[in-house]
């Protein structure tokens, strides 16, 4: 059986669309002594002795289960404390995560127990068991926020809360997308196999990613009931091709019902509605029909106007007979109890058939408290190791407060006080305590603290500071005095020596300071001393200002007579360099005058460039010229043709910002040339042309396989998030799109083309500029309302990913018909699952479909319509670097063979995808789906 089990996980593995993951597969059996083999499904299942040193394992009696990760369960005391597993992840993955829960035990008087189950800061349900026998399954599909995450119990307010199993399930990277994953969970409320031939739920390994599908056929309180008459099962064992966006189980599409008298209708009562969900609906044809027969039907019930009206063909939305078709509701508004029916056409012969159903509520993300503040109560709990107040589990301040802070209210929660008074605290206050904006009061007294008073100038809501009884040691800090807010200090009986600052002697704070020998008010003598420092000080800082101003005039006076009898050749250029910026670069061993580039007279451009013989193409300035400098170096000289106001702005711009940034993956300028009539820029000479040459109608001999196309869009990033994040302030180029990212002699990437790049205000989020750019990559934010920001690249280089995919033009009527751009066309298909039919010809069957699917995801995040639900470029430089990986069969996630080419199918619902994303600042959604 054992050979058998492993048989099929190896034949899963090398199963087209599906990534063999059961490695990864996390299977905590709570309470559990040993760690054992389940020999139903092959899957390994571990103890928690080693991660939970809270609560205790109890044996679970009457339970009529025979799976053996229900014979024992973990109780929690029934305190005032959070009890977490922490569970470890990948940033931005998605995962399913799952809670089981059986008592077992007949309840005494009556009472089971009720109490909360968190993911993170949010809640995730309230338990409620009211079956002994019945095992409670809760589900959340998430997509990461960090690489881990903490699964808590709290709040009983009868019996002990207690747990059964704890699993988490990576989710391949299509499944369970949606526009709102930034803000929302999804909380799984139903997922029916209908047509079931047993009571028994199907999951791994019948399917790969071990969801559970409830059987049609369970008969517990208010699960489908009101089957409407002439209600028939049937089921087939065809292979049904499956290989869509969510990868329903075969097993589960091989049975269906239908309704032979031309209705199916139930009923299901849905926990924690009305609210919005997100629904799917998974239909196959599986009976073969005639050639005169037909099955055409409509959602008659709810009754939602664009849905209501569509006629649904299985077949021929699918492609196919055996072959899924699974139309889904991204958005929805659903009330507690779900009646839901189908109803046949006039014109077809056969009623209704549905396969399965998998209906998801959407669980608003609560912020986490400041991880800032985090990270120091952290520092503490790191200085009393083995104390009980340490054990806390969690965060800190959403589902239960830890025992000794006090937080706030506000979003995200900040720490308010910290009581640690007889804690056994030693060594040194952890200087992380100053990020603790949000800290009122401050209690550490009677510990083993020691060192000096660390500094807490930031804390300007700081009340009440309590460090008596400690072996503090040094002076006690001048700036506790200017604290606006502080109205007592307590540092009795400490070591601290010096002089006391006079501000904490004025009376407005209640000052305690006995108990330290070595401390002492401030002398009279030591004030007389300072006032006379103090002008003796002024006096030099006085003449040295005098000293220097008079250098400056000198020297300005000197430079301004040289500049009237010198060349003037570049002056408008200088003029409009910024020298503030951190982006600086040496050239020959020595920074450049004022920042600006070399200067190139019209003499040895002429003759690099043969006067000019070797035209190579056109920039945005005018024509380009291939040259060769006397040292031998290759170079492109970029004419301007633009003599207007604004084409000179541009040529200084491009000038001054070449000057002074200096990366791998930027375009080098080698020097300028600027006279009243003519302006040149002298760039290296990138052999390889640009990245639009190569992937837009591009030949055979300049094809680019996928690899190739990931390290350039990595080149890129690089070069993109250097702009963003390397320079101070921050550079947003304004015009990125593959003719401006050129391609050296290796391959390499480099961004280039800077004569439109802004750069940021240091103490702003935008910039109010006109909006400029190409057609097909401008941000449609930033042309809506003129306010550019770094996301407005991110944007562009989106458009430049989906290029990368699909080898299309961003713009064409041709191609992409009444949708025009590449954008439209691509997320309509992606959100549908399809990356197989965007992808370029040239490179389907000879890429890992997990690799594309990667690229496509962050894609589509970053052509978002709203620049704050587009990733950073950190973000995406990440994602790409996760592809390169893939592809190379480094990540053990990456599939190990191409995914057959996904069936084009119909949809029968209204794009989501004109329709405005809601406002998430909320717990609500606005209805609408996809």
């Amino acid at each position: 059986m054992d050979f058998l089990l492993q048989s099929f996980v190896l034949l899963l593995c090398f199963t087209p669309a599906i990534v063999c993951q059961v490695t990864e597969f996390v299977s905590i059996d709570c309470g559990s002594a040993t760690n054992y083999t389940d020999p139903s499904t092959g899957l390994a299942w571990t103890t928690d002795a080693g991660i939970m040193g809270n609560g205790k394992p109890v044996v679970v009696v009457n339970a009529d289960v025979n799976s053996q990760q229900y014979q024992r369960r973990r109780d929690f005391p029934a305190d005032t404390k959070k009890y977490c597993y922490t569970l470890n992840t990948k940033e931005r993955r998605r995962y399913l995560v799952r809670a089981t829960f059986l008592y077992g035990s007949p309840a005494a008087e009556g009472t089971y127990p009720k109490f909360q189950l968190y993911l993170d800061a949010t809640k995730w349900a309230t338990i409620t068991i009211s079956e002994s026998s019945r095992i409670y399954v809760k589900e959340m599909i998430i997509r990461a926020p960090s690489n881990s995450i903490d699964v808590c119990l709290c709040c009983a307010t009868t019996e002990s809360p207690f747990i059964s199993t704890l699993e988490l399930r990576p989710l391949n990277l299509s499944m369970y997308a949606t526009d709102y994953e930034d803000n929302f969970y999804l909380k799984v409320a139903a997922r029916v196999d209908f047509g079931a031939q047993s009571n028994e739920p199907i999951r791994y390994p019948d399917d790969p990613y071990d969801r559970i599908w409830d059987s049609d056929l369970e008969k517990r309180p208010n699960f489908l009931v009101d089957v409407a008459a002439g209600t028939e099962r049937i089921n087939t064992t065809k292979y049904i091709n499956t290989n869509t966006r969510e990868y329903p189980p075969v097993k589960v599409m091989q049975t269906a019902v239908v309704g032979t008298k031309g209705m199916l209708s139930y009923r299901l009562n849905l926990d924690d509605f009305p609210a919005n969900a997100r629904a799917f609906a998974y239909f196959a044809e599986i009976e073969d029909l005639g050639i005169n027969e037909t099955r055409k039907f409509k959602m008659e019930h709810p009754y939602v106007p664009d849905y209501s009206n569509a006629v649904v063909n299985i077949a021929e939305n699918a492609n196919g007979s055996y072959t899924l078709y699974e139309p889904s509701y991204m958005n929805i508004t659903l009330d507690f109890i779900l009646s839901f029916s189908f109803v046949k056409t006039r014109d077809s012969t056969r009623g209704p058939l549905l396969s399965a159903m998998e209906i998801c509520r959407y669980a608003q993300i609560a912020a986490k408290t400041d991880e800032q503040d985090v990270t120091t109560l952290n520092a503490f709990r790191s200085m009393s190791l083995g104390s009980d107040w340490t054990d806390e589990d969690g965060d800190p301040c959403v589902g239960t407060q830890w025992e000794w802070v006090t937080c706030s209210t506000t979003i995200p929660p900040r720490i308010t006080k910290i009581t640690l008074s007889g804690k056994n605290v030693k060594g040194e206050i952890p200087p992380e305590l100053n990020h603790m904006e949000g800290l009122t009061e401050l209690w550490l007294d009677g510990n083993s603290l020691t060192g000096s008073i660390p500094d807490l100038s930031n804390l300007v809501n700081l009340r009440t500071i309590h460090l008596e009884d400690n072996k503090l040691t040094g002076p006690i800090p001048s700036y506790l005095g200017g604290l606006p807010s502080l109205i007592e200090l307590d540092v009795q009986n400490n070591s601290l020596t010096g002089e006391i600052p006079p501000s904490l002697l004025k009376g407005k704070v209640t000052f305690k300071y006995e108990g330290n020998p070595n401390l002492r008010p401030e002398s009279k003598h030591n004030k007389r001393h300072k006032v006379i420092l103090g002008v003796s000080v002024g006096a030099v800082v006085l003449l040295f200002v005098l000293i220097t101003v008079s250098i400056l005039f000198l020297c300005h006076f000197r430079t301004k007579v040289s500049h009237q009898k010198g060349d003037t050749k570049g002056e408008s250029l200088r003029r409009s360099t910024k020298a503030s910026t951190t982006c600086s670069i040496v050239r020959g061993g020595s920074l450049m005058d004022e920042g600006v580039a070399y200067y190139i007279p019209l003499s040895e451009i002429e003759e690099a460039t043969e006067n000019f013989s070797k035209k190579i193409g056109k920039g945005s300035f005018g024509p380009v010229y291939y040259g060769r400098l006397r040292d031998g170096k290759e170079v492109a000289v970029k004419t301007m043709a633009d003599s207007s106001s604004h084409g000179t702005k541009q040529f200084a711009t491009e000038v001054a910002l070449l000057s002074r940034i200096h990366h791998r993956n930027l375009v080098p300028l080698i020097g300028y040339f600027e006279d009243d009539h003519q302006r040149m820029l002298v760039y290296e000479y990138m052999h390889n042309g640009t990245l639009r040459d190569h992937i837009n109608e591009s030949t055979s001999q300049k094809h680019l396989d996928w690899l190739a196309r990931l390290h350039i869009a990595e080149d890129a990033a690089k070069g993109l998030e250097y702009l963003h994040t390397g320079c101070n302030p921050s550079i947003i180029h304004r015009d990125v799109k593959t003719s401006n990212i050129l391609l050296d002699i290796n391959m390499r990437a480099k961004v280039s083309d800077f004569g439109l790049s802004r750069q940021a205000e240091e103490d702003l989020t935008h910039v109010s500029s006109v909006a400029r750019g190409t057609v097909g990559y401008l941000d449609p934010e930033y042309y809506a309302n003129q306010q550019l920001t770094e996301k407005s690249d991110v944007y562009s280089f989106g458009v430049v990913l989906l290029e990368l995919i699909s080898g299309r033009r961003p713009v064409s009527t041709e191609e992409y018909g009444a949708e025009w751009s590449i954008v439209h066309w691509a997320r309509s298909l992606i959100r549908k699952g399809d990356v197989i039919s965007i992808m370029d010809r040239a490179l389907v069957g000879r890429v890992k479909v997990e690799s594309v699917w990667r690229i496509a995801e962050v894609a589509i995040q970053c052509v978002e319509r709203h620049g704050s639900s587009r990733p950073r470029m950190h973000e995406i430089l990440s994602a790409i670097q996760d592809a390169i990986k893939i592809e190379k069969g480094i990540d053990k996630l990456s599939s190990s063979g191409s995914s057959k080419a996904q069936s084009s199918r119909k949809t029968l619902l209204t794009s989501f995808l004109d329709i405005e994303s809601p406002d998430i600042s909320n717990s609500s959604l606005t209805p609408s789906a996809r």
